[in-house]
């Protein structure tokens, strides 16, 4: 049973562990950011090396316990290993946040199947293993809160993003399987879908002629920004939303309405 806990409205979380993938840039570093300035400890995942200087900073700014590890989340072993020391380090895991994910891009008749494998490898499976390795913990522990990351175009159609489509939909299916299973542990499990988001990345696939358009069908007129999304990662991680568990909350300025 997921408890009742009346939420005191500061958003407050009071030495609590996040685990969060894809930390090193964008969305992730937004989250661990956000964590970081309410006294969450962090443990950052991510390919690049530049999660070890992530997770520096933000021990040096905050005061607040960081482990950093360089990992490849389809790698089994690698995330066994990331997870396990995780675990060993702050003896429990009360947040996961599945932010790493890819967008390989092409027409449905020219899609290689490398995109489709890797892209499918990442946004999906690798965000259900981590799901299951942490939720292993949470269950044994009691309670924790899941989000994953998916996408408007988890919902809805968008041109060459055949394979992202299908990614985003599994774990938006993924979530609500989780979500119905490990409520009777305490466990809320909710899946997030931005529309596009200006990281690095998205502002350069999104510059020009094909952003303007793309910002016209937005019925807010713009795209989001990483510090946007990471706000909603908090609600969802929080007290104040442990009545909403297998919940897609849609951060898109209201492009999915239309």
């Amino acid at each position: 049973m997921i408890p009742y806990k009346k939420f005191d409205g500061t958003f407050t979380f009071s030495g609590k562990v996040a685990l969060i993938t894809g930390a090193a840039n964008g969305i992730g570093l937004a989250a661990a950011e956000a964590f970081a300035a309410r006294g969450i400890h962090l443990v950052l995942l991510d390919r690049q090396e530049g999660v070890r200087n992530v997770a520096a900073d933000l021990a040096s700014r905050f005061d607040i316990e960081t482990m950093a590890s360089v990992c490849d989340i389809t790698n089994n072993a690698e995330a066994d290993a990331a997870v396990e020391q995780a675990r060993e380090r702050f003896g429990r895991i009360d947040i996961l946040c599945n932010i790493a994910g890819v967008v390989e891009l092409e027409d449905a008749e020219n899609l290689p199947e490398a995109y489709w494998d890797n892209t499918m490898a990442i946004n999906a499976k690798a965000t259900f293993m981590m799901a299951q390795r942490v939720g292993r913990i949470m269950i044994a522990q009691g309670g924790g809160k899941i989000v994953n990351m998916a996408s408007q175009a988890g919902l809805v159609a968008i041109d060459k993003h055949v394979a992202y489509m299908a990614s985003k939909a599994a774990v938006i299916g993924i979530t609500k399987v989780l979500a119905i299973e490990w409520a009777e542990y305490g466990i809320n499990v909710n899946v997030e879908s931005p529309t596009v988001v200006l990281t690095e990345l998205g502002a350069k696939a999104w510059a020009g002629e094909v952003g303007e358009n793309m910002k016209k069908k937005i019925p807010a007129g713009r795209f989001c920004y990483p510090d946007e999304i990471a706000a909603a990662i908090l609600f969802l991680a929080s007290d104040a939303a442990n009545m909403v568990t297998g919940e897609n909350l849609f951060v898109d300025g209201g492009f999915t309405i239309q």
